[in-house]
């Protein structure tokens, strides 16, 4: 396998990780507001919850 095919397949599977990553956080925040609830994530070090 070449230096350039690698590169070509790790940045494929990175795009696709990127893009699951977006769906999934998408799909939380959509569940998090039809239940009321909170999403937690982190921001400048720190756990906070915020509406979606």
């Amino acid at each position: 396998m070449s230096k350039t095919s690698a590169k070509k397949q790790s940045d494929e599977f990175v795009d696709a990780v990127t893009k699951a990553l977006k769906r999934a956080a998408k799909e939380a925040r959509r569940i998090a507001k039809m239940h009321g609830t909170k999403v937690w994530v982190i921001q400048d070090g720190k756990l906070v919850g915020i509406k979606p």
